[in-house]
């Protein structure tokens, strides 16, 4: 029976985890992670196509990422505290339903300018669903091993996104670029239909930080334009210098309200846990390298190699294949080992992967890049489940959505800075190799002393037996 609506400061009571109730609530948050990551990774493979048809050349390629990685991040904040203040199934629909609108918008773009518009509006919608499904899971598992595997089956749900993504996106992309966004439409219909049998979310009211909201959106944008136009006009031209500039008082502003504001949406006290500190470094130094890998590889496979972008999508699909496997033995090894080894463990895999990527980039091989991919694939898989373990573990369940907003924020903007940042050293055609190299430097150097601070501040966990691993017979039997 669902719960009737609260305003109450109290968490309600949420129900056994083998109850149906709650493995439908992890169904859902799962798709929605899935559909948010499809919809970054899907896209990637079809760049080249949309770039035909639509122009816009390497920075309209960016623009077409960073539109929705950009709005994603700048209103993770603010969806955090909607989360919170609405309640996490109120917020869940809400996002679903504006998803479902900006991809039909996407689908049907007659032009660049358009689709980017769209993308705004796409990712506007994710960053209103991350939260909110991560604090639903807080929800339906208030015990901490249980919610480690439930974390862990909800990361597959970005891994399968991860593997499905690259192929599907290069078969549609073969048939016609817009089914791509096309194939939202019916994932998020199912998830309406499944939030219908999700329990009512507690509210807790808290107002509004807008006018952190208000700067946090000014300082990203002019910092992804600074970013994106300097690749392509060089850092020296007036309109980047005043960006950047814009971006750097932006960000000086936001963080002073959010210091001294009564009801700041990214409240400081959350940097005192050391944990949080290292998680928050990690979801950069994650999607940095994972959405920079996988940007740069797209356009590497199809406009240096000649492939496909089916084929294309076929190199990747290894990868994305061990990062459901390392998604589902994440929560496993942290409940054996606790969280540092498999954070450890997992961001030392990826810089492996990056490094055998700059190694090999000259052969211009796509066996060697599928074969490193999975180094990166199953890295990151391991890691991140318990790195978001760490986050929700360092907060009371009040501040479970906000928590979750500020380390999306990290995750978010650390893949469009990497996409600005990238896309910018591969901007001389004639020297992408040379650019692609030096960014996965970049990302193997954030990996590693990210995994340095890990092993040397987290703290190490006896083994937890009390309540057995939870395998996915367990939920679906």
């Amino acid at each position: 029976m669902p719960r009737r609506q609260t305003t109450s400061t109290e968490p309600v009571p949420a129900p056994a985890s083998g109850e149906p109730q709650a493995r439908g609530t992890l169904l859902l948050a799962s798709l929605g992670f899935f559909l948010i990551t499809l919809d970054i990774l899907i896209v990637n493979l079809a760049l080249a196509s949309i770039g035909k048809e639509l122009g816009g050349g390497t920075s309209g390629q960016q623009w077409v990422i960073d539109s929705y990685t950009l709005m994603f991040a700048a209103l993770l904040l603010f969806a955090g505290n909607l989360s919170d203040r609405f309640g996490a199934k109120t917020a869940f629909g809400i996002g679903i339903g504006l998803f479902l609108l900006a991809s039909i918008a996407c689908a049907l773009a007659p032009t660049a300018g358009i689709l980017i518009g769209a993308r705004v509006l796409q990712g506007a919608a994710a960053s209103v669903m991350l939260p909110a499904s991560m604090a639903l899971i807080r929800e339906a598992f208030p015990n901490p091993q249980r919610r480690a595997h439930a974390l862990g089956i909800w990361a597959v749900g970005g891994a399968v996104a991860g593997a499905v993504g690259p192929l599907v996106g290069g078969l549609l992309t073969t048939v016609n670029w817009r089914l791509v966004f096309a194939i939202n439409l019916p994932v998020c219909i199912a998830m309406l239909v499944l939030l219908t049998k999700v329990a009512t979310s507690p509210r807790r009211p808290a107002p509004f930080d807008w006018a952190g909201q208000t700067t946090a959106i000014t300082a990203l944008t002019a910092l992804m334009y600074g970013l994106i136009t300097g690749g392509a006009e060089g850092f020296g031209s007036t309109n980047v210098v005043l960006s950047l500039t814009a971006a750097a008082a932006g960000i000086t502003g936001f963080l002073l309200i959010q210091a001294r504001g009564h009801h700041p949406m990214m409240p400081l006290e959350l940097f005192r846990s050391t944990g949080m500190r290292v998680s928050l470094a990690g979801g950069f130094a994650f999607m940095a390298s994972h959405f920079g890998t996988v940007f740069l590889l797209s356009l590497f496979l199809q406009q240096h190699m000649g492939l496909t972008p089916l084929q294309a999508g076929l190199v990747f699909l290894p990868s994305a294949a061990f990062s459901i496997v390392g998604n589902i033995i994440s929560g496993t090894l942290a409940n054996r080992f606790g969280p540092r080894t498999p954070i450890v463990l997992g961001l030392t895999t990826m810089t492996a992967g990056l490094t055998g990527l700059i190694l090999t980039a000259p052969l211009h091989s796509p066996i060697l890049v599928g074969t490193f991919l999975v180094l990166t694939g199953t890295g990151g898989s391991i890691a991140m489940p318990q790195v978001t373990s760490v986050v929700l573990a360092t907060v009371p369940s009040e501040k479970a959505g906000t928590a979750s907003a500020v380390f999306n924020t990290f995750r978010q903007v650390g893949g469009a800075v990497a996409i600005a940042v990238f896309g910018a050293l591969i901007a001389d055609r004639a020297a992408f190799v040379h650019g692609m190299q030096l960014s996965f430097t970049i990302a193997a150097s954030l990996l590693t002393l990210t995994a340095v601070a890990a092993f040397l501040t987290l703290r190490p966990e006896p083994p937890r037996r009390a309540e057995g691993p939870l395998t996915f017979t367990k939920w679906w039997r």
